[in-house]
């Protein structure tokens, strides 16, 4: 049984870091991407970062270009992703998703491409 599992949010300070993981298990990391979405109170839910299967490929929204890091360690079947510069506005649940695209290289930040959810954490950005 495929699943996903988020952990690592929590309340920090603006200007503070978080770091969320999603561990997955049920499957082999390895031929899957990983892509993360978040979605705050009131709003549709969002991609911020995905990576590919073969870890060559990372894309990142323009809201969290240079502060967000995604990574990846197929061994743990675990995907990270570092926030640092956090900003009120990085409030919302945040997920992991995963599928498997036809090209290893390839990873997507829409919602839709992804077939496996994990339930979310929640990370609040609040002084």
């Amino acid at each position: 049984q495929v699943q996903l599992v988020e952990s690592g949010g929590g309340l920090v300070q603006p200007g503070g870091s978080l770091r969320v993981s999603c561990a997955v298990s049920g499957f082999s990391l390895d031929y899957y991407a990983i892509g993360w979405f978040r979605q705050a109170p009131g709003k549709e839910r969002e991609g911020v970062s995905c990576i590919s299967s073969s870890g060559g490929t990372t894309n990142y929204a323009d809201s969290v270009k240079g502060r967000f890091t995604i990574s990846r360690d197929n061994a743990e079947n675990t995907v990270h992703l570092q926030m640092n510069s956090l900003k009120p506005e990085d409030t919302a649940v945040y997920y992991c998703a995963a599928d498997v695209f036809a090209v290893q290289a390839e990873c997507f930040t829409g919602v839709h491409e992804y077939s496996y959810w994990g339930q979310g954490t929640h990370v609040t950005v609040s002084s």
